[in-house]
């Protein structure tokens, strides 16, 4: 890796950000583009004072997903942020002469689920479901035609479920339901899932600022290893140093009784397949992920673990 580049990093607060921005600091001069200081990402944004002599902008910011939007037009929010935002900050730094701009995008882009054997490609035919996919989108389509118009090297990285260290949201409530010793009706789940350890993903994108393959590409991530639900949660367990207490439930008893309750969203996260194929990235930069799933799940549990005591 090229030393000492300009780098300008936006959600660096955020999970990926937060681990992202120490990680170059060692070898770059990093520069946070913080709430506290431009504001919101918002169409508007002026980001003039940032982007002079930057080399490279890592774009990781966005309005994320949730499962209870309370937002009047969800879809006009999420554009207005993810697509406009973004486009309005790819743009400047066009002008300001930055030479790459990398965006953590999501394989929402993709879709929501893969059928058996056949992993997402980036070569697919998108077919975003919901408004967080869709700005996802719509912001990759306008960030290609930038780079055609201005020169301006663009990378696209698609990530599915990331997790390390510090993460919230539904690992974060197995991690606590299977350290509690709690039983769940998951333990005949034959699904596979592609995930992405916090590490793994920062590595690719440190790849990606210099490596001259990566201009202009759209690049899939995950640990390179699918799990069943079932899988993840033992191996989790088996991390958290507890037994894993999983009810060996049919799968089609427990997907249809979700649904008659009305969730059947938290039914296809559980039961369904989402499977990425990594070749292109393994192939075209040359990048294996450096950490194992397992190691992975240590490290995610040694750091729950300590935030118990």
């Amino acid at each position: 890796m090229k030393a000492n580049q300009h780098i300008l990093i936006t959600g660096t607060t955020g999970f990926v950000g937060s681990a992202l921005l120490p990680a170059l600091s060692q070898h770059h001069q990093t520069r946070p583009i913080t709430r506290t200081e431009f504001g919101d990402l918002l169409p508007t944004t002026d980001y003039t004072a940032a982007l002079t002599h930057a080399d490279v902008v890592i774009h990781l910011a966005a309005r994320v997903h949730v499962m209870q939007d309370t937002a009047t037009d969800p879809l006009a929010a999420f554009r207005n942020t993810n697509t406009a935002g973004t486009l309005n900050l790819a743009r400047q730094a066009a002008a300001a002469g930055v030479r790459s701009f990398i965006f953590l995008s999501s394989i929402k882009v993709n879709g929501e689920h893969t059928t058996a054997s056949n992993p997402f490609t980036t070569d697919d035919t998108h077919i975003p479901t919901d408004s967080y996919g869709i700005s996802k989108y719509e912001a990759e389509q306008g960030l290609r035609e930038l780079a055609v118009q201005t020169g301006m090297e663009v990378v696209i990285i698609r990530p599915p479920l990331v997790y390390g260290p510090g993460v919230k949201a539904n690992f974060l409530s197995m991690m606590r339901w299977l350290h509690k010793g709690i039983p769940l009706p998951l333990g005949a789940i034959h699904n596979q899932r592609s995930l992405v350890a916090l590490d793994n993903l920062v590595d690719l994108i440190t790849t990606c600022i210099d490596h001259p393959a990566a201009a202009n590409q759209t690049f899939l991530v995950s640990d390179g290893e699918d799990l069943s639900t079932t899988e993840l949660l033992q191996r989790l367990s088996h991390a958290l140093g507890k037994p894993a207490r999983l009810l060996p439930i049919p799968q089609s008893w427990l997907e249809t009784a979700l649904t008659l309750v009305g969730k059947r969203a938290i039914a296809q996260r559980l039961c369904g397949n989402l499977q990425v194929d990594i070749s292109k990235t393994r192939d075209l930069l040359g990048w294996t992920p450096p950490l194992s799933v397992d190691e992975a799940l240590r490290q995610t549990a040694q750091a729950y673990l300590q935030n118990q005591r």
